[in-house]
């Protein structure tokens, strides 16, 4: 295998398990089991919270990045904007799915948020490493802005577990761009630092190392500034006001978070391109890739097997032991169906309709 299928492979691997942790947080969720386990399962699944969402999106810059690289480095104006047309056309069909499964009252789509995210990049395909990082930082400070000047409960119920007013114009804005699961402000930012990295040389063992020692670095040190922080502050703020403000918890999604949670995410996938690199024969390596080949697939396929729970009623209060159970059973079920389905075929179901629409709207 050429290296760069064996980094692409990786890109794969890191996509499949940003699946399963999606599934693990999302199952958790919807059979309302949080808190329902003992302690060293609540810590295992609470790991993915928020950082198996911010490693996909960060990954779909990473794709953006390598599929637009010809474009990029030639500056054709042309192809630039074919392939800008190419992304907005996914992003109808995204947007569509989204919304689909928000109609079917899975309120935690990230698709609707994700369609919006690749719009806006794909307005910076030719810009330059700094504009980039720029832009993600910007996103970063007008967001921690918003969440210090406007109430980021608005538009939730007391619980926090629905987002009651998302079908009013006000409200779906506002559930876009602030306070929704997934907010473009300022979620947009792990895109762009998708972008950012989708640029580095991964075939580089130096470039790897490099990143890796960084990234490790950036998160330790975030993790105990968030914890120094909170402890300092809390006696002058109180709890709530100091985990708002310094927590790396997804919700709310303030610098804390995005730079831990990018961090956490960059480390995961160069491990993934030096697993892929090194074992790229192995069988185990080139399921968990076509898994990661149909994301979209398997993203929608999880919801339709809690729609199977909720008809046998599941979703009343499961324990978290039969959630988590249920999340890695669905990804062996993935990973048996993606390698018996690459075998005929290059593109998952849903990935392949995405294309064919792309295709037939030319």
């Amino acid at each position: 295998m050429k290296e760069q299928a064996a980094r692409n492979y990786g890109f794969d691997i890191a996509r499949a398990l940003a699946i399963l942790g999606m599934v693990i947080v999302n199952y958790k969720i919807a059979m309302n089991a949080e808190g329902n386990g003992p302690g060293w399962l609540i810590a295992f699944t609470g790991l993915f919270e928020g950082r198996a969402a911010a490693l996909f999106v960060i990954l779909a810059g990473i794709g953006i990045s390598l599929m637009t690289k010809k474009s990029r480095l030639s500056m054709d104006a042309n192809l630039v904007k074919a392939q800008r047309r190419t992304l907005w056309k996914r992003c109808v069909f995204l947007f569509a799915a989204g919304m689909g499964l928000y109609l079917l009252e899975w309120s935690a789509d990230i698709l609707h948020f994700y369609a919006f995210y690749i719009v806006i990049s794909s307005f910076f395909i030719k810009a330059s490493n700094k504009l980039l990082l720029a832009s993600a930082a910007g996103i970063l400070v007008f967001a921690q802005l918003f969440q210090l000047l406007f109430d980021y409960t608005r538009g939730w119920n007391e619980s926090f577990s629905q987002y009651v007013t998302f079908w009013t114009w006000d409200g779906f804005l506002m559930n876009l761009l602030f306070n929704g699961y997934h907010p473009i402000l300022p979620w947009l930012s792990f895109m762009l630092i998708g972008m950012w990295v989708g640029r580095f040389d991964f075939n580089s063992i130096h470039a790897r190392k490099k990143m890796t020692i960084l990234s490790l670095t950036a998160a330790v040190l975030l993790e105990l500034l968030s914890y120094l922080l909170i402890k300092l502050s809390t006696p002058v703020t109180g709890l709530e006001i100091a985990q708002y403000l310094f927590s790396t918890k997804p919700m709310p999604p303030n610098m804390f978070y995005i730079l831990s949670a990018s961090s956490t995410a960059l480390i995961f996938i160069v491990l993934c391109v030096h697993i892929a690199q090194y074992m790229r024969n192995q069988l185990v390596i080139t399921t968990f890739a076509n898994t990661g080949q149909l994301a979209l697939s398997h993203y929608i396929g999880h919801f339709i097997l809690l729609v199977i729970f909720s008809a046998f009623g599941l979703l009343d209060k499961a324990s978290l032991f039969f959630t988590t159970a249920c999340s890695f059973g669905f990804f062996a079920l993935a990973m048996c169906f993606s390698f018996l389905w690459r075998k005929r075929y290059k593109r998952g179901p849903l990935e392949l309709a995405m294309r064919k629409m792309t295709e037939f709207s030319k």
